[in-house]
């Protein structure tokens, strides 16, 4: 079976995508709403965000797009360190030890 992770937006959730999924023998797993934490493709948008956007000022639409470009085609190679890190799954959750904690009590 193939998992498809998506987030809420509501053209997701629309009955043409559920019933094409369930046709295939796709599962839908749908992300927490506010949660851009779980979402990789967040982390690696903010750290693009970071790399070309902040403090830097491009007089050409051109240098813009290219600024884009070169960080994204080289990001397996000149930022692989940093983004082995931002896009791992190590995170902490407080679901269950919030859970654990009002069992017990």
């Amino acid at each position: 079976m193939i998992t498809l992770v998506l987030d809420n937006a509501r053209y997701q959730k629309c009955e043409l995508v559920l019933q094409h999924a369930a046709a295939l023998g796709i599962e839908l797993l749908y992300l927490p709403s506010y949660s851009p934490h779980l979402n990789l493709i967040e982390r690696l948008w903010r750290f693009v965000r970071k790399e070309c956007l902040y403090s830097k000022y491009y007089p050409k639409f051109d240098g813009f797009k290219q600024a884009l470009a070169d960080c994204i085609q080289n990001a397996h190679t000149k930022h692989k360190d940093e983004l082995e890190t931002l896009l791992s799954w190590n995170f902490q959750s407080y679901h269950y030890r919030v859970y654990h904690f009002i069992q017990a009590v």
